[in-house]
C-alpha cells in the first residue's frame, strides 16, 4: 500500500512592486489605462527536516535601475517567517531573470537547483539580443556561475523528484528553461507556476505575460501546470497580487508581506 509523503507548508514572501497596467501584462489587451500592478515575491517550501526557498529577488540597486519599488529584502522577508537566508541549504532557482536570481550572497550556504536549458540560455547566443537580455542582470548570471565553479549548482534536465512530494518541471517560454515547483501539501498538489503564468488572468484566457522567448511552450506550460495542481486553486502565479489577498497571512504582524499558501484559500473571486 503506497503512502503520501509527509506534506510541506509553502509561503509567499513579497518584497517589491511595480505600478502597471494591463497592456504591459498582457499581450493582448487595449485597456492601457487599467491598472495592474506586479508584486515581486520569494517562496517557502517548509518541510520538517529541511527548507528549500525558491528564488532569490532582488536588490536595492537593480530596483533602482528598473524603477521597481523595493520594500525589503527577500532575505528580510524570509526572516519574518522563521527562514535564516544565512542557514538555507537548497535554493530551486526557476529561471535566470533578474527578478528571481539576484541576491546570492545572502545564502552562502545554499546550493542552486537551475534547469540546464536555463544556463545554458543565460550565457549563450541570445543573449545577444539586446531585447531578451533586457530581462537578465549580468551580475546576476556572473554570481551563478560562480556558485557553479565552487561547486553549488545542481542541474535538473527536465523532470527530477528532488525530495519525496517535491519535483521540479520544465516548462520554458518565458525563457528557454523556466521550471515549475510541484508540491505536496496538507490540501493535496501544489504547484509554484513562477513566471509560467505571472497573472491568474494570463493563464486562465489564454493570454500570455508579454515578454516570451517560445510562445508555444508558453501555452503548453499552462496546461502542463494545470495538470500537476490538485486545481485551479492548488495553482501559484508567479506576480499576482491576489496571492495576497487569496490566502491568509502568517500573522497579524505579517500582513501584507507573508502568506501561508498552504493554507485554505481565504476567497477565490
Amino acid at each position: 500500500m503506497s503512502t503520501s509523503p509527509e506534506p510541506y507548508e509553502i509561503y509567499a514572501v513579497k518584497y517589491a512592486y511595480r505600478d502597471a497596467v494591463r497592456a504591459n501584462n498582457l499581450i493582448f489587451s487595449d485597456a492601457h489605462d487599467v491598472p495592474m500592478p506586479l508584486d515581486y515575491y520569494v517562496w517557502a517550501i517548509v518541510g520538517k527536516t529541511k527548507t528549500y526557498v525558491v528564488d532569490t529577488g532582488f536588490d536595492e540597486a537593480e530596483a533602482a535601475a528598473r524603477k521597481r519599488d523595493h520594500i525589503r529584502s527577500p532575505a528580510e522577508g524570509l526572516r519574518l517567517i522563521g527562514v535564516e537566508a544565512e542557514n538555507v541549504e537548497e535554493i530551486i532557482l526557476t529561471h535566470m531573470h533578474y527578478d528571481h536570481c539576484g541576491n546570492m550572497k545572502q545564502f552562502p550556504k545554499a546550493k542552486f537547483y537551475v534547469q540546464d536549458r536555463e544556463m545554458a540560455f543565460a550565457t549563450g547566443r541570445f543573449m545577444a539580443e539586446k531585447t531578451i537580455r533586457h530581462s537578465f542582470a549580468v551580475d546576476y548570471v556572473t554570481d551563478l556561475v560562480r556558485a557553479l565553479y565552487d561547486d553549488r549548482v545542481d542541474f535538473v534536465d527536465g523532470v527530477r523528484e528532488i525530495a519525496p512530494g517535491l519535483s521540479l518541471h520544465h516548462v520554458g517560454g518565458h525563457t528557454d528553461g523556466l521550471q515549475v515547483v510541484r508540491v505536496w501539501t496538507r490540501r493535496g498538489w501544489m504547484v509554484i507556476a513562477s513566471d509560467a503564468t505571472h497573472f491568474y488572468d494570463n493563464m486562465n484566457t489564454q493570454n500570455p505575460f508579454p515578454i516570451v522567448f517560445n510562445m508555444g511552450h508558453v501555452l503548453e506550460g499552462y496546461r502542463t501546470v494545470q495538470a500537476l495542481a490538485d486545481s485551479p486553486q492548488h495553482v501559484i502565479a508567479g506576480h499576482d497580487p491576489l496571492v495576497m489577498a487569496r490566502f491568509p497571512a502568517v500573522s497579524k504582524e505579517t500582513e501584507g508581506i507573508a502568506v501561508r499558501l498552504d493554507a485554505d484559500p481565504l476567497n477565490w473571486e
